[in-house]
């Protein structure tokens, strides 16, 4: 792990100013606070610009649209109470195919074009990857609603964040003592052939071990597969847990062709809910979900024990209590991940003024704004649940839930601590020039 080398430096009492103000802004005083410490008169008519890049198009097309619809929600309610600090949000709205090559243009369009103050929205790891970059090249604020560990991991830049979701290495290790426990230790996994599968295949093959289990086998599927027959056969006879998770257009394909393989004959299957998301679990050909586990970020179906806060959010993004849109049922929303689009906003919104960001001049102030958060407490802004962040990392970690699927809907088994997640840090981005 890295070490601190910034403890001695000469802004080291700004850094502690932020830290204490980010703390305040996370109690909701900081609007008494910033003023006296960052006196600065902003143009209360010109909006805060925020770079929404969305997957509109390309196998993540599903996700981006309830990604837009999320975060459209949010920035309405931010709006209706008075904005960021006394100025209106307006959400710039790009699609990036779900294509690492589009997504650094759409970046380089953000700071070109647009003149955005920060950008945000990202999910699909590779994506990510191809687009931070650009966004650490031009210093532009760059804040992610994905899972892969390309943030936690430190080989991006100081410039990108992920403080509203958290990484499949914190969701895999805090689940997988339940996996052995209650389903097997002899697995075979099924992913998707790039960065986010190979956080899958790599962390939980490590987690599995640790709990005394192994991984029979590694399937790698291309991202872009649309039938899944040929893949199957290589599953290990002796496997106890099919592990899955598959994204794009061809999950429903991937479920139903599962069921025809095993029959009535299968091992237990713990899957992530990406398999699914956007997909209702009545349709037909799912009944042989019956019975099997999924991970969710956020669960889809309102739960018994329901907090209010869930159903304001709910409300809000116009989703009723099976996750599907209240204007047509049969569409479904990406619910254990949209979340984080909501979530991210309001810490964009505390960071900015904590610093009492006024423009692009000022981004240096806004990362070091973000970097002093520690916490953020279950409420209307975060009503998925508790978090911690990691300053070193830029990474936040959160609680996971475990579903079964009954009577064809999703109902939580098994609910982790923020501990049950935690790793040792391997980087620390605040050594980072900014």
């Amino acid at each position: 792990m890295s070490n601190r080398t910034n403890k001695d430096s000469p802004d080291t009492g700004r850094r502690k100013t932020l830290r204490t103000l980010g703390a305040a802004a996370g109690a909701g005083v900081a609007a008494s606070l910033s003023p006296t410490l960052f006196p600065r008169a902003h143009a209360q008519s010109a909006p805060i610009r925020i770079g929404a890049q969305f997957h509109r198009t390309g196998i993540g097309a599903s996700y981006g649209r309830w990604y837009e619809r999320t975060a459209q929600a949010a920035a309405k309610l931010i709006n209706d109470e008075g904005g960021i600090n006394g100025r209106p949000v307006e959400l710039v709205v790009e699609d990036d195919g779900t294509d690492p090559k589009r997504g650094a243009e759409v970046v380089e369009k953000f700071a070109a074009q647009h003149n955005v103050d920060v950008a945000y929205g990202t999910l699909f790891s590779h994506v990510v990857n191809g687009s931070a970059p650009r966004a650490g090249e031009l210093k532009l604020p760059y804040i992610v609603v994905s899972e892969g560990y390309h943030v936690a991991s430190g080989k991006l830049n100081r410039y990108v964040f992920q403080p509203g979701i958290t990484d499949v290495r914190s969701q895999v290790i805090s689940m997988a003592p339940w996996v052995a426990s209650n389903l097997g230790r002899k697995v075979t996994m099924i992913f998707p052939d790039y960065a986010f599968g190979h956080d899958h295949r790599d962390y939980f093959s490590q987690a599995i071990a640790a709990q005394g289990g192994e991984v029979l086998e590694l399937i790698a599927i291309p991202p872009t597969e649309t039938s899944f027959t040929r893949h199957l056969p290589r599953i290990a006879r002796d496997t106890e847990v099919l592990y899955h998770v598959m994204v794009g257009p061809g999950v429903l394909t991937f479920v139903k062709e599962l069921g025809q393989h095993f029959g009535s004959q299968r091992p237990e299957i713990f899957g992530f809910i990406d398999s699914l998301e956007a997909v209702d679990l009545k349709t037909p050909q799912l009944e042989f979900l019956e019975g099997t586990y999924f991970w969710e970020g956020y669960p889809r179906y309102a739960q018994p024990d329901q907090t209010e806060h869930d159903r304001f959010y709910r409300a809000a993004v116009s989703v009723d209590d099976n996750g599907a849109s209240i204007s047509d049922p049969k569409d479904v929303s990406t619910y254990a991940h949209m979340f984080g689009c909501w979530e991210t906003l309001f810490i964009i919104k505390q960071a900015m003024e904590a610093s009492d960001y006024g423009g692009p001049a000022d981004r240096a102030r806004f990362v070091e704004a973000m970097e002093a958060m520690e916490s953020f407490e279950e409420g209307r802004n975060h009503p998925q649940g508790r978090k911690v962040f990691d300053a070193r990392i830029h990474q936040c970690f959160g609680h996971q839930s475990i579903s079964k699927v009954e009577d064809g809907r999703l109902n939580v088994v098994h609910r982790t601590s923020i501990e049950d997640g935690r790793y040792e840090a391997e980087a620390d981005y605040t050594t980072m020039p900014l």
